[in-house]
Parts: C-alpha cells; sequence; structure tokens
C-alpha cells in the first residue's frame, strides 16, 4: 500500500511547489484556506493598532510587499512573522504561532502533506540521499540553489516552506536524525564555495550533536541497487514504520510491512558501508577546508 503518491521533481525531495488549496480559491475570503485565515487575523490586528504594513515589516524583518501577500492569503508566512504577530499584537496570546503550523501544512500540494505530517510526529527520522545534502539539513542557501535549478513557480516559497520544516529539530521533542550522504553530495564542483561552505559547517554542526548521527559514503564504497536512489525511513512511539522513496516523475510513502522491511535493510547495509560517525565528521571538516575555503 502507498500513501500520499504525488509528484516530486528530481532526487531532491522534490521541489515543493505552492499550489496548495489555494488553487482556484478567493482568496478575499478568510474562510478558503488556512493561509487566507492566518494573514486576514494578522490584517485585522495590525489595523487595530494602527500600524502600517511598512512600520508591521520593520517589526518582521521583511517588506511591504511580504506582509500584503501573507494578509492577503498568497505568501507563506515565515516563522518570524510569526513570532513578530505574536510579540507586536497586544491580544495574540501566542495565537499566530498556534496557526502558523496549520497555514504551513496547507501551503504544501495535497500529495505531499502527508509525508510532512508524518514526517512532524516521528522520533527517528533516517535518510539517504547520493546527490544532495538533505532538506531537514540544508542551510538556506544551499536550499535556495538547489530549488532554482528545479525553476520552480514561487522560489521564495518553495524556500520557505523548506527550511520551515527543520523546526522539528528544534522543538521541545525533537526526533533523532540519521544521515547517510554519498561524498559526492559534498564535492559539488558546480555548486558556489560560500554556498557549500557554509552548508558543511551546518552539516558538521548537526554530526557534533550526540542525538544525531552523519556518515558520509566514500566514493570507493561499491554501490547496489539501493545506493542510487534517495529514500528514508520514518519511525514513530506508536506504530510500524514507513518508508519514503523519491524519484521521478513520482514520489510515495511505503507502509507495506515487506517493502519497508526491504528499505529497513537497505539502510542498515549502507550504514555498515560508510564512514563512522567521527571519521565521517572528519571528512566533512577535511573538504570544508580543502575545497570549499
Amino acid at each position: 500500500m502507498t500513501v500520499g503518491q504525488g509528484q516530486l521533481s528530481r532526487q531532491e525531495e522534490g521541489v515543493e511547489r505552492v499550489t496548495a488549496e489555494t488553487d482556484g480559491a478567493d482568496l478575499t475570503d478568510p474562510a478558503s484556506s488556512a493561509l487566507a485565515h492566518f494573514g486576514n487575523e494578522a490584517r485585522l490586528e495590525r489595523e487595530l493598532l494602527g500600524m502600517s504594513r511598512a512600520d508591521f515589516g520593520k517589526e518582521a524583518t521583511c517588506g511591504y510587499s511580504l506582509v500584503a501577500k501573507v494578509e492577503q492569503g498568497q505568501r507563506v508566512p515565515p516563522r518570524e512573522f510569526a513570532e513578530a504577530c505574536d510579540r507586536v499584537f497586544p491580544h495574540a496570546n501566542g495565537r499566530f504561532m498556534r496557526l502558523w503550523p496549520l497555514a504551513l501544512r496547507h501551503a504544501y500540494p495535497a500529495w505531499f502533506r502527508p509525508y510532512v505530517e508524518l514526517e512532524g510526529v516521528a522520533t527517528h527520522v533516517r535518510l539517504f540521499n547520493p546527490l544532495l545534502i538533505p532538506g531537514l539539513a540544508q542551510t538556506e542557501e544551499y536550499a535556495r540553489a538547489v530549488l532554482r535549478a528545479g525553476r520552480p513557480d514561487n522560489l521564495d516559497e518553495a524556500v520557505t516552506l523548506r527550511m520551515a520544516r527543520q523546526h522539528i529539530l528544534t522543538g521541545d521533542d525533537p526526533p533523532r536524525l540519521w544521515l547517510v550522504i554519498s561524498e559526492y553530495a559534498l564535492r559539488r564542483p558546480a555548486m558556489d564555495a560560500a554556498i557549500m561552505h557554509g552548508q558543511l559547517q551546518r552539516l558538521w554542526e548537526l554530526a557534533e550533536i550526540p542525538r544525531h548521527v552523519v556518515q558520509i559514503l566514500p566514493e570507493t564504497a561499491v554501490p547496489f541497487h539501493a545506493g542510487s536512489n534517495a529514500f528514508g525511513l520514518l519511525s514513530f512511539r506508536d506504530g510500524a514504520d514507513v518508508a519514503h522513496v523519491d524519484g521521478f516523475p513520482t514520489g510515495y510513502i511505503v507502509a507495506d510491512s515487506a517493502p519497508v522491511a526491504e528499505a529497513q535493510r537497505a539502510y542498515d547495509l549502507l550504514r555498515a558501508t560508510a564512514l563512522s560517525p567521527d571519521e565521517s565528521a572528519a571528512t566533512i571538516d577535511s573538504i570544508m577546508k580543502d575545497i570549499y575555503t
């Protein structure tokens, strides 16, 4: 059984196009979508204070245009926007940070929402990617460069959504993250050196956090069939594991026990073939300093 089948572009976890529930909807109606509701609430509170969009933009470290688009339900609010709403509006009482996850969830296309929701409640997230740094570990600059290559309809929106997914790593009960990444992904000659330096710094910092594990699959490793495809496994406090397979033109979640067990075995083989966590951290540091400094 597959759950939430839908289009994911390439092996970069998909360019998360924001077509969402707002397609064809009347965005002037605050009941038309979670995004429209969030924006309408922000507008009402701002106008109640007699504050201009430009002035609120200064509080939220964004411009007039973004404030206008969020209020009109046309843009996903960054986390900083929701935090500014709760800080600036006297009677917010944390309402906007409570609304923010809902607005984000419904900003993703319908086919991608099941994965995002499962990722958000997982206790363990295991990812393998032979070509790219996985999205949960990407810096904003790296994500922007990767997503730009897919020519999304709204690049800023796609970056906001990808970075927002990372908030699960800094919450009250973050999942344990285990990454196996091909060494090739660390040596991207087409990528800007400054972007790669920042990305490898971020990856090295993740590798130093005790609850997370980062392993590098060396270029000398003998590949096998699973080693050419990006995939992941999600584990939960209650319930069985699920696997997520990236591909072109579709990606999907697998819940049947037999293919999930096969994915678990493949991941175990990748972990056994990869460098140890300490060796991997040293490799990341070496590549960062030798190639991208």
